[in-house]
């Protein structure tokens, strides 16, 4: 299992044009791939879920977890992370 913590920095937060970039970034993946915001681990949804990720509401300014299990779970989270941290070029 591996996981990382990231800020989410672009002023939209993660609507729907970013969630579906986040989607289909994780559904490359053959691990298992979770999400949930920083301290809010009873709201873990599958990252691969669109509807999951946009019930998250993550706006500006929070922290997420993201977690991955599974054989390539290193580059799956940290591909995610990159994402994020890209602000998704808006």
């Amino acid at each position: 299992m591996y996981s990382k913590t990231v800020n989410i920095e672009n002023q939209s937060g993660i609507h729907a044009r970013p969630a579906k970039e986040l989607v289909s970034c994780a559904q490359k993946y053959s691990s298992e791939i979770t999400i949930c915001e920083s301290g809010k681990e009873d709201r873990t949804i599958n990252a691969k879920s669109i509807v999951s990720l946009l019930t998250l509401s993550l706006t500006q300014g929070k922290n997420v977890v993201i977690t991955a299990e599974g054989s390539d779970e290193v580059e799956a989270v940290e591909s995610l992370v990159k994402l994020i941290e890209s602000g998704f070029e808006e």
